[in-house]
């Protein structure tokens, strides 16, 4: 079943994700709508939040990105990231392996809004999938940012909060407009 996807004003936004306890069946269908939605929206990525339930839940995928390249290694070896789409993290933390560089952005919450964002180019991921299961392995390019995107979300943080300035000035009152046609909405 396809969510819909809240928009910035949306208070989930702003939440911080509670942990996921419980591998159960009602996990693995909202796992499934996530995905549902996120394939839909044609995103890559999609946090829980952003379908108004604040949870440590994100799914990914970075198969269609040819244009964008990723790399992903498990236990120390390479591997070939679309082989391990779609990505179901649950319980996510990460650890920066490298320096920021500045990648573009977007988000579902925030339709047709871009900028450029600097987060670490690669990082290491500790998480569970969806059955509960132990997840860890590095990444870089677009999977390192995706999943360092969706991370922000499950803390409350938003893109725009990480926006240089002069982004986030140009792109003000779009925000205030989707920000109050939101809280309108609620």
């Amino acid at each position: 079943m396809v969510l819909p996807i809240v928009k910035y004003g949306h208070p989930a936004l702003r939440q911080k994700g509670l942990p996921v306890e419980q591998f159960d069946g009602a996990l693995k269908t909202f796992v499934t709508d996530m995905l549902e939605t996120m394939y839909e929206a044609e995103g890559v990525g999609l946090a829980s939040h952003q379908v108004g339930k604040p949870l440590q839940v994100t799914v990914i995928d970075i198969s269609d990105s040819e244009d964008r390249p990723s790399t992903m290694a498990i236990d120390g070896q390479e591997v070939d990231p679309r082989d391990h789409m779609p990505l179901v993290l649950i319980n996510t933390e990460i650890r920066p392996l490298s320096d920021a560089v500045k990648g573009p952005e977007g988000c579902l919450s925030f339709p047709e809004m871009y900028a450029d964002i600097e987060r670490p180019e690669s990082v290491e991921v500790i998480a569970q999938g969806r059955e509960g299961q132990s997840l860890k392995f590095t990444c870089s390019g677009l999977l390192a940012r995706a999943v360092q995107h969706e991370l922000d979300h499950l803390r409350g943080i938003l893109f725009i909060d990480r926006m240089e300035r002069k982004d986030k000035d140009k792109w003000r009152s779009v925000l205030e407009e989707m920000r109050q046609e939101t809280q309108d909405g609620l």
